[in-house]
């Protein structure tokens, strides 16, 4: 068995990152999929700049676009070759432009993404993303495309340079692969088996994270609080919140994707009694049909799920709990979507990520029989799109008058200029818009604001002050980290707080001591 390597990964200086003028080559990572994709994107993005590269600025064409693809949904492969048709266009008249196709996607269709698209450069999969500079490299001097997909992991993803999106908030994968055998999921065959992380490196990167600026981590894992499997300790989620609560600095956890069938209570026990792990829970359902979750070949049914629920509530009154449902799984009747509808009224979910069954090929629900018929499958996705949103304004609006913390992001609030407003998350992960009434200081992203909630929405809160009176700033180190990361870009004038940030990150780091 292939034992991942965990010590931190360094990159060198590539020639190709140089054009023949010496000027440093641009790139784009374009992400699709998960939040696993948008961690494994700053790794790409933090081994390009390890490597010479500095990253287009916005509306300019770039001399490397790499694409970080998803194969969960069968709509997959129609998003990444259409969008590589618009980038041949491109390629053919930017003079020495590079494309790059990574990822799950990558990863399975292999030789046919050259075949597809010839003018493609390089072909990378799940298993090699440090290697990506090399390649681009190899291509660009040898003048062909270059493909290496590897069959395993050889190094931990975490132990690559990274280029974070967010100076106050940070991604730490604990985890990668899978175990299990969802009969709708490709995931397995393309991210493996499950290869745990030693818990040691994941807090020394948290701590890294920390000292950086950020206030704020998500730790990250196909089915996160599995996390323990390989090396036998069963709890070992649980002490992973726990320890990471103690780490000085870290304001806020957060964690995505639990398994139900693997959710105990200890874990609960972990997240009621860490102050800085958030109220806040993803919990994916699938279907409310027990006869639906065997075909899935899910490992629970609606009465554990529905319990794990409930003990959450009972240990964290204000939890808000989200879910991923599938609607038109092949063989599903009336009677199985409207166990679905009766569990998702009964479970109260603060939001929910609803998707229309899609065939999958290489997975067993994909040639199963009796699939629903399309007409169907929407009509169903429609009765329950409305019930959640019923559901989701009923919960929202049971916040109004709370006074809750929110801290503060950017690019959430897309009407935030014309509303005079900004937007923040709220400790529970719920989008909060939230005015800048005349006076106050402006909050920057990584602050924290303490507002009270005057009217839910379906899909936020608002947080007006009908008195005027100034907003209750706390400024962080997040926001600290903000106005380094600003002045770096010659976007601000003059940095706040001490010391520099670090703009590329060399994964794990390996002098530090153990735990």
């Amino acid at each position: 068995m292939t034992i991942p390597r965990s010590e931190a990964t360094i990159i060198s200086a590539s020639s190709a990152a140089v054009d023949d003028d010496g000027r440093q080559r641009s790139y784009e990572v374009r992400t699709f999929g998960c939040q696993m994709n948008v961690h494994d994107s700053e790794r790409l993005s933090g081994s390009l700049e390890s490597a010479g590269y500095v990253r287009a600025i916005d509306g300019e064409e770039a001399d490397v676009v790499i694409i970080n693809t998803c194969a969960v949904r069968d709509n997959a492969a129609g998003k990444l070759y259409g969008t590589l048709g618009h980038l041949a266009s491109v390629k053919r008249r930017k003079d020495g432009m590079q494309i790059a196709v990574g990822g799950c996607l990558a990863q399975m269709d292999k030789q046919a993404v050259l075949d597809k698209a010839p003018w493609v450069d390089v072909v990378f999969g799940t298993h090699n993303m440090g290697s990506l500079p090399g390649l681009l490299e190899r291509a660009r001097h040898n003048g062909d495309a270059e493909l290496e997909i590897l069959e395993s992991l050889e190094v931990f993803p975490s132990t690559l340079p990274t280029k974070r999106d967010s100076a106050h908030s940070g991604w730490v994968s604990i985890s990668v692969g899978c175990n299990n055998t969802c009969t709708f999921c490709i995931v397995p065959s393309l991210r493996g088996k499950e290869k745990d992380r030693r818990p040691g490196d994941i807090l020394n990167e948290i701590r890294l994270l920390v000292e950086d600026g950020a206030i704020e981590v998500t730790l990250l894992g196909q089915n996160v609080n599995s996390y323990g499997v390989e090396f036998g300790d069963r709890q070992a989620f649980g002490k992973l919140l726990r320890a990471a609560g103690e780490i000085e600095g870290l304001e806020r956890i957060r964690f995505t994707s639990p398994h139900p069938a693997a959710f105990t209570d200890d874990v609960i026990d972990a997240m009621a009694e860490t102050p800085n792990v958030m109220p806040q829970l993803h919990m994916p359902l699938q279907s409310g049909s027990d006869r639906i979750l065997k075909a899935m070949r899910r490992s629970y049914r609606s009465e554990r799920f529905l319990g794990i629920l409930d003990r959450v509530r009972a240990r964290i009154p204000n939890a808000a709990i989200t879910t991923d449902i599938i609607v038109g799984f092949p063989g599903e009747t009336e009677e199985d979507f409207e166990d679905t509808m009766r569990v998702v009224e009964q479970a109260r979910f603060s939001s929910a990520f609803t998707f229309q069954y899609s065939i999958r090929e290489g997975t067993p629900a994909a040639t199963m029989e009796d699939q629903v018929p399309k007409d169907v499958v929407q009509t169903r996705y429609n009765r329950l799109i409305a019930l959640q949103e019923r559901i989701s304004l009923e919960e929202n609006q049971k916040q109004v008058g709370r006074e809750i913390e929110v801290l503060v992001s950017t690019g959430e609030g897309k009407k935030d200029t014309e509303t005079h407003r900004l937007t923040g998350r709220a400790e529970d992960n719920r989008l909060v818009h939230f005015e800048v009434t005349p006076g106050s200081d402006l909050p920057r992203p990584g602050d924290v604001v303490t507002v009270t909630v005057t009217h839910g929405a379906p899909f936020h809160l608002l947080a007006d002050d009908p008195t005027g009176a100034p907003l209750r700033i706390r400024r962080t180190r997040g926001g600290d980290a903000w106005d380094r990361s600003q002045s770096e870009s010659c976007a601000v004038p003059a940095p706040s707080g001490d010391g520099g940030a670090r703009a590329v990150s060399l994964g794990v780091p390996t002098l530090r001591v153990g735990v």
